[in-house]
C-alpha cells in the first residue's frame, strides 16, 4: 500500500503587482521562459491591471518576488497566464503556492472553473500542473490574431 503525502505548501506573501515590481516580474518571466517577441510583456500587465477582472499576483519570500500569476475571468470561467517560479527555487513550492493564491482570487469572484494553456512542448510543466489536480481538457483551441499582424511560425 502506497501513501502519498501531500507537501505543504509555503507561506508567500501574496500581493498585486505594483509598480515597483514590474521590472522584476518581467526578469522573473523571462529567466523562465516565458515571454514571447510577439507579446510585450509590459502591455499585458498594464491591461491586466487596468480591468477589474484580472491582475497580477507576486508571491514574496521575505522580501524577493518568487512566483507569479495573471489572473483573471470572463465572467464564467477563471484563466491564468504567466505563471512563474523562480528557477533557482523550484521544487519549494512557490508554484504550488501562487496556483492556490490564483484560484483563492478567482473562488472569492464567484468563478467556479480555472483554464490554463500550456505548450506542447512543456512537459515538464503539464506534469506540474497534473500534480495539483488539473486535467488536460479534450478541447482544441483555435486562435486568430485580430489586430492585422502575421501569425508567429
Amino acid at each position: 500500500m502506497t501513501v502519498s503525502i501531500a507537501k505543504p505548501v509555503p507561506a508567500l506573501a501574496v500581493s498585486d503587482i505594483a509598480d515597483a515590481d514590474i521590472a522584476a516580474v518581467i526578469a522573473l518571466w523571462q529567466a523562465c521562459g516565458l515571454t514571447r517577441p510577439w507579446n510585450d510583456p509590459s502591455a499585458d500587465i498594464a491591461l491586466a491591471r487596468r480591468e477589474p477582472h484580472s491582475t497580477v499576483l507576486i508571491g514574496r519570500d521575505d522580501d524577493a518576488i518568487v512566483a507569479t500569476a495573471m489572473v483573471g475571468h470572463d465572467g464564467h470561467r477563471g484563466w491564468v497566464y504567466y505563471v512563474a517560479a523562480d528557477p533557482a527555487l523550484r521544487g519549494k513550492g512557490f508554484g504550488r503556492a501562487i496556483m492556490n493564491a490564483a484560484e483563492d482570487w478567482l473562488r472569492a469572484t464567484g468563478i467556479a472553473k480555472l483554464q490554463l494553456l500550456v505548450r506542447r512542448e512543456n512537459a515538464g510543466v503539464a506534469a506540474f500542473y497534473q500534480s495539483i489536480g488539473y486535467e488536460e481538457a479534450q478541447t482544441i483551441m483555435f486562435a486568430k490574431w485580430i489586430d492585422g499582424r502575421e501569425p508567429p511560425r
